[in-house]
Formats: structure tokens, sequence, C-alpha cells
């Protein structure tokens, strides 16, 4: 047998035991879709969690700390996030009306039409990722995983110690 006949056999074996772990699998294809969705939208001039913080931004008027929880980034980040899309044009802070101290965020018109390219970007990466399954099996695992992050998994654990996050190069 060949030595990469083995490494694959070896390779789905390492992998089988882990083929009903939910938090695994989720963990896997997180990391997996991250970096090709990176990778992709690179081109363009901006990262995935750029995107993602200006199509939230798009959804309606939101301060900064409520997108970094719309998204998931801690405040560090998201403060370091909107300063870079200020400065590449794209975002910029606006005074809050009902408080002082917190910052509204809108997208600018060039900050608009870098969503609209990084949507498109973002579906043809979706389409050929779940490509892999039918159209009734990508609808379903769809529909399932909104589900569970509306309902059951919305609200992150407090947990010691606490989960830290890799990069997707890690």
């Amino acid at each position: 047998m060949g030595l990469k006949v083995q490494q694959s056999i070896d390779k789905a074996e390492e992998r089988g035991c882990f083929a009903r772990n939910l938090a695994w699998l989720l963990y896997r294809a997180h990391w997996a879709l991250a970096a090709e969705l990176t990778a992709a939208l690179a081109p363009l001039g901006v990262s995935a969690r750029d995107y993602h913080v200006l199509r939230a931004a798009l959804s309606g008027e939101h301060t900064q700390s409520e997108l970094a929880e719309m998204v998931g980034l801690d405040k560090t980040t998201m403060v370091v996030t909107v300063d870079a899309l200020e400065r590449a044009g794209l975002a910029e802070r606006h005074p809050a009306p009902d408080d002082r101290r917190a910052r509204i965020i809108l997208v600018t018109a060039a900050g608009k039409r870098k969503v609209a390219e990084a949507e498109k970007t973002k579906e043809r990466v979706q389409a050929e990722v779940l490509g892999e399954l039918s159209a009734r099996e990508a609808d379903a695992l769809l529909d399932g995983l909104s589900k569970l992050v509306e309902g059951r998994l919305a609200e992150q654990v407090e947990c010691n110690p606490p989960i830290r996050r890799r990069s997707p190069g890690a």
C-alpha cells in the first residue's frame, strides 16, 4: 500500500472518532470556511471580519458595542476593526443621539460598494462549499444552524478558563 493511501486511511480513522461530535465538526468547519472566505476576500482588500462588521452595520443604526455583540467580537477587536474601516473610508463613527459616549457606526458609500462586492464573493464561496451537499441537505444544514444560534446557542456560557479564539492560519 502506498504512503498516500495509508495517510488517507489514517486521517479518515482519526476523524471517524469525531464523526458525530457536534463541537468538533462545527469547529473544523468554521476554521476551514473562515480561511477559505478570508482568502477569497483578500483581493477585495477587506477581511472577513471587516465584511461582517460592515454587513451588520447596514442592518440598522447600531452602536459599536451592539455591533460587537452582533458579530461576536470583543470590544478591543471591535475598536481596532472600526478604526481600520474608518481609515479605509468604509465606515464612520457618529455620536449616538441618546448617549454622548456611544458611537453609531455608519457605512459610507464606498463601504456599501465594498459590502456588495464581498457579498458576491461570500455567496460564491458558500455555494461552492454547500455544493458538496444536495439542495435539501444544504437547506436543512442552514436552517438547523440558524435555529441553534438563535436559540440554545444564542448566549455564550461563561467558563473558566475562558475559551481562546485562534486565527484561521494558526
